[in-house]
C-alpha cells in the first residue's frame, strides 16, 4: 500500500493516574528521523517508544510529543518530612538551650536541610504501560492517515502517467510527417545550390539526418519506464525512493526526446512531458 509521509495523529486517554495525550507529526525525510517529547515522570520511555516508531516507519521525519497532566488528588511532586522537621527542630531547641540563646530559623532555612523536602516514591509502571499502548493507537492512526493521503497521490501519479502517455503517442503520430518535412526541406536547400542533385546523394544526407532525429528509443524507454511506475504503484512496500528514480529516467528521456526534436510541435510534446514529470517528481517527495 502506497502511503504518504505527511500526516498527523493526537490520541488522549484518562485513567487513575491522569490523562495522556500523544501528538505525531510527520513529514517527509529522506531516511526516518524521530524526535521526542516526553514529560520527566516518563523520561525512561524512550528507547521503548522509539523502537516502536522504527517499527512501523521505515522514512519520513516525525515530531512526537507525550503530554501528561496527573490526575486530581495526585500527591505533590515535593513532600515535607514532618517526622524529619520535628526533630531538626527539637535538636535546634537543645542546643539554643546549650548555647544560652534563642533560636528561630526561619521555615526558608529549614528547606535547605537535605531531607526535609522528598519526592514520593510512585509506581510508574501502569502509567508507562498506559502511555505504550497509547502509543500503538496513535500509530495506527497515523499510518491510516499516511495510507489515505498516499493513495490519493498514487492516483495524481496514474493520472500523470496518462497524459505522458498520450504525449509520446502523439509523437509517434507525428514522427512520419517531421521526417517527410526534413527531407523536403532538404532537398529544397540543395536545389537552391544549383548543384546536381545526386540522389543516392540525397538519400544517405536525409539517412544521417533521420538518425539524428531518430527518438523511437526514448519513446520507447518513457513507455518502459512509464509501465514500471504503474507496477510500483501497485506494491505493499515503501516505493518513494524507487519512484524518485524513476522520475530522473523518465526526465532524462523527455530531455533527449526535446534536444533532438526538429519539430514545433514535437518540442511542444518534450516541454509537457517535463511538465508532467516535475509535477509528479514533486509528488513523490512526500511518498515512504
Amino acid at each position: 500500500m502506497i502511503k504518504s509521509m505527511t500526516a498527523f495523529a493526537r490520541v488522549t486517554q484518562t485513567g487513575e493516574s491522569g490523562e495522556l495525550t500523544w501528538e505525531l507529526r510527520t513529514v517527509n525525510h529522506r531516511f526516518f528521523e524521530p524526535h521526542l517529547r516526553l514529560p520527566e515522570e516518563l523520561r525512561g520511555l524512550d528507547t521503548q517508544v522509539r523502537a516502536r516508531l522504527a517499527a512501523r516507519l521505515q522514512r519520513g521525519k516525525l515530531d512526537g510529543q507525550l503530554r501528561y497532566i496527573p490526575a486530581q488528588g495526585t500527591p505533590n511532586a515535593l513532600q515535607l518530612n514532618r517526622p524529619f522537621v520535628a526533630q531538626l527542630l527539637a535538636a535546634g531547641q537543645e542546643l539554643a538551650e546549650l548555647l544560652g540563646r534563642p533560636a528561630e530559623p526561619t521555615a526558608f532555612e529549614l528547606l535547605r536541610w537535605p531531607g526535609v523536602l522528598h519526592e514520593p516514591q510512585t509506581d510508574l509502571s501502569q502509567l508507562e504501560q498506559m502511555a505504550l499502548t497509547l502509543l500503538d493507537q496513535a500509530l495506527d492512526s497515523l499510518l491510516e492517515t499516511r495510507a489515505r493521503e498516499g493513495e490519493r497521490l498514487a492516483q495524481v501519479l496514474r493520472d500523470r502517467c496518462d497524459r505522458l502517455q498520450a504525449c509520446t503517442a502523439r509523437v509517434r503520430e507525428r514522427l512520419p510527417e517531421m521526417l517527410a518535412s526534413v527531407r523536403q526541406r532538404l532537398a529544397e536547400r540543395l536545389s537552391e545550390l544549383r548543384a546536381e542533385l545526386d540522389p543516392l546523394r540525397l538519400e544517405q544526407e536525409i539517412a544521417l539526418v533521420a538518425a539524428r532525429l531518430d527518438v523511437d528509443e526514448e519513446l520507447d524507454r518513457l513507455a518502459a519506464h512509464l509501465d514500471e511506475v504503474r507496477d510500483v504503484l501497485q506494491r505493499r512496500e515503501p516505493v518513494g525512493r524507487r519512484l524518485d528514480f524513476l522520475m530522473q529516467e523518465l526526465n532524462r528521456e523527455a530531455n533527449t526526446l526535446g534536444s533532438k526534436s526538429a519539430d514545433v510541435s514535437i518540442t511542444r510534446e518534450a516541454v509537457e512531458m517535463k511538465v508532467l514529470i516535475e509535477q509528479m517528481r514533486e509528488q513523490v517527495q512526500n511518498l515512504e
